[in-house]
C-alpha cells in the first residue's frame, strides 16, 4: 500500500501555489474587485439614484488609497503577482503589478475620483437614472484591469470592458450630436479591438502562451521567431486606441459630444490605456519588433504632433480645441517611445501621467467655461475674466500646463523628450515637439483672449455660479499639476525606476515565475 501510494502521489507545488496569499498580494486585484462590486451594487439600487454618488465617491476614494498602497508596495518590495485559483502561470490567469502599471492605476484612480465628484453637479437625475455611476465604476474596472493584468488576452478583455462602459457614457443624454459621435467612436474602436484580437491570436500561435512574462521570456530565448507582423498589428491597434496618426480622426469627432465629466474622463484615461498597452507589449514583450518599427513610430509621432497642433489652431469650438491638444500629447508620448531607452521612455511615461491629470482638469474647465459663457463657440462667447477672475486664473494655469510652459507639470516631460530626441539624433522630432507646443500655446492663448479677455457681446441673462462639487475636483487636479511642476523630483525619480524595470524586467519575470523558468 505504501509503494502504491507513493507511485501515485502528485506534487501539487509544480502546478499550484501552496503558500497562502499575503495581504500585499491582494492589493493587485483589489482595484478591480472594488470597482466591479460597487458597480454591481449600484445596479441593484438603480431606482434609488440619490444613493449612487454617496456610494461611488467613497468607493473611488478607497480605490485611490489602494492604488497608493500598491505603488508603495511595488516601489519597496518589487513587482507583485497573484494568480487565479492558485494555478501557477502560465496556466493561471495572472494579475501582475510593477511600478509602471501601479503608477498608471494610481493616476487613473485620481482622475476617476475627480470625475465622480464633478458629476454630482454635471449629471442630473436623468443621467443618473440611465446609469452614469454604474458605467463609471465599470469603466474604472476596465481601466484598472488593463493596467494590472499579466495576461495579454485579458488585456484585450479589459479593453472590451472599458469600451462597453464608454459607449454607455458617451450616449448619456441621447442627443443627435452624442449619437453621431458615439457611432464614429464605436466603429473605429471596434476595428482597433479586432486588430488587437487578431494579434493576440497570432502571438498565441507562435508562443503557445498568453502570459505576458512567459511570452517575453520565450521571445528573448528565441529571437528568430517570426513576430514582425504581430508587432505591426499591435502598433496599429494601440495607435488607434491612443489616437495617433493616421488613425486618430475619431477622437476630435466624438470627445466633444458627451457631458463634460464624460469628456474629461475620456480625455484623461482612454487614450492612455492605449499608451500603456504599447509600452507593456512592445517595450517589454516584443522589444526587437519595436526597434524594427521605430522609423514608423517616429513618423507617426511627428505627423501626430504637427497635424494636431495645426488642427487645434483651426478650431472655433473650445471643446474640439482641447481634443486636438489631447492628440498633441499622444504625439509627444509616441516620440518618447520611438527614441526608446531610459531617457525617451521616462519622458513618455511622465508625459502620460501628467496628461491623465491635466486633460481631465482641462475638459472640466472647458465645460465650466461653456456653462458660464452660455456656449462653446469662440465667435459668440467672452467676458469670463471680468465675471469670474479666479476661474480665469485657474484656466490660464491649465492652458500654460498644456502648452508645456513652466512652472507647471507639462514643462518637465517636454524638456525630457526634447533632450532625448536630440541625444538620439532625431532633431526633427525635437523640432516637432517644440512646434506642437508653440501651436498649442497659440490655440489656447486664442481661447483665453476671445473667451476670457474679450468683453462679452451681451450681459448674461442670469448669473451662473460654479458649485463646490465642480470646483473642488478642478482645484484638486490643478494642485497636482502645480506641485509636480514646482517639485518634480519624486515623480521623475519613480518614473526612472519604472522605466528601468520595463527595460530590464527580470524582477517582473521572477514575480510571475519565482522558480526562474516558465
Amino acid at each position: 500500500m505504501a509503494a502504491s501510494s507513493s507511485a501515485h502521489s502528485v506534487d501539487l507545488s509544480l502546478a499550484l501555489t501552496m503558500e497562502p496569499s499575503t495581504l500585499t498580494d491582494w492589493l493587485v486585484i483589489l482595484p478591480v474587485a472594488i470597482c466591479i462590486t460597487v458597480g454591481a451594487l449600484l445596479m441593484l439600487i438603480r431606482k434609488h439614484t440619490v444613493w449612487h454618488p454617496i456610494i461611488a465617491i467613497p468607493a473611488l476614494a478607497l480605490l485611490v488609497v489602494v492604488d497608493s498602497l500598491l505603488v508603495y508596495a511595488v516601489s519597496t518590495g518589487g513587482p507583485i503577482t497573484m494568480v487565479a485559483g492558485r494555478w501557477l502561470p502560465p496556466f493561471g490567469i495572472a494579475f501582475s503589478a510593477d511600478l509602471l502599471g501601479a503608477l498608471f492605476a494610481l493616476a487613473a484612480g485620481i482622475a476617476g475620483l475627480a470625475g465622480a465628484i464633478f458629476a454630482v453637479g454635471d449629471i442630473r437625475s436623468g443621467g443618473r437614472r440611465y446609469g452614469f455611476y454604474p458605467f463609471l465604476m465599470l469603466l474604472m474596472a476596465g481601466v484598472s484591469g488593463a493596467f494590472l493584468t499579466g495576461d495579454i488576452f485579458n488585456l484585450y478583455v479589459w479593453f472590451e470592458v472599458l469600451l462597453i462602459s464608454s459607449f454607455g457614457l458617451l450616449i448619456l443624454g441621447s442627443s443627435h450630436e452624442q449619437l453621431d459621435g458615439a457611432m464614429k467612436y464605436a466603429v473605429l474602436n471596434l476595428i482597433g479591438t479586432t486588430l488587437f484580437l487578431i494579434a493576440v491570436a497570432y502571438i498565441y500561435a507562435v508562443f503557445g502562451t498568453l502570459n505576458m512574462a512567459d511570452i517575453a521570456m520565450r521571445a528573448r530565448a528565441a529571437p528568430m521567431l517570426p513576430t514582425a507582423t504581430i508587432g505591426a498589428l499591435f502598433v496599429l491597434a494601440f495607435g488607434m486606441k491612443a489616437a495617433a496618426f493616421p488613425v486618430n480622426f475619431w477622437l476630435p469627432a466624438s470627445y466633444h459630444t458627451p457631458r463634460t465629466v464624460v469628456s474629461g474622463l475620456f480625455g484623461g484615461l482612454l487614450t492612455k490605456v492605449g499608451v500603456y498597452a504599447l509600452l507593456r507589449v512592445m517595450v517589454m514583450i516584443l522589444p526587437a519588433d519595436l526597434e524594427s518599427l521605430g522609423a514608423l513610430v517616429s513618423i507617426s509621432a511627428f505627423l501626430t504632433m504637427v497635424l494636431a497642433g495645426l488642427g487645434a489652431i483651426a478650431q472655433h469650438d473650445i471643446r474640439r480645441t482641447v481634443g486636438y491638444v489631447v492628440i498633441v500629447g499622444i504625439g509627444n508620448i509616441f516620440a518618447g517611445v520611438a527614441v526608446g531607452g531610459v531617457s525617451g521612455l521616462e519622458g513618455a511615461l511622465v508625459y502620460a501621467l501628467h496628461s491623465m491629470i491635466l486633460m481631465t482638469a482641462l475638459y472640466f474647465i472647458t465645460g465650466l467655461a461653456g456653462k458660464l459663457a452660455g456656449g462653446f463657440s469662440l465667435a459668440a462667447i467672452g467676458g469670463l475674466y471680468r465675471s469670474n477672475p479666479a476661474f480665469a486664473g485657474l484656466s490660464l494655469a491649465a492652458f500654460f500646463a498644456a502648452a508645456g510652459l513652466p512652472p507647471f507639470s507639462g514643462f518637465w516631460p517636454k524638456a525630457l523628450l526634447v533632450k532625448a530626441t536630440l541625444g538620439d539624433g532625431q532633431w526633427w522630432l525635437a523640432l516637432a515637439i517644440l512646434f506642437a507646443g508653440f501651436c498649442t500655446t497659440i490655440a489656447l492663448g486664442r481661447v483665453f483672449l476671445l473667451a476670457y479677455w474679450r468683453p462679452a457681446a451681451a450681459p448674461p441673462a442670469k448669473k451662473v455660479g460654479i458649485p463646490l462639487s465642480e470646483s473642488l475636483p478642478v482645484v484638486g487636479l490643478m494642485a497636482l499639476v502645480v506641485i509636480f511642476g514646482v517639485y518634480p523630483e519624486p515623480l521623475l525619480a519613480i518614473a526612472t525606476r519604472a522605466v528601468e524595470g520595463l527595460l530590464a524586467p527580470e524582477a517582473y519575470f521572477m514575480s510571475v515565475f519565482p522558480g526562474g523558468a516558465s
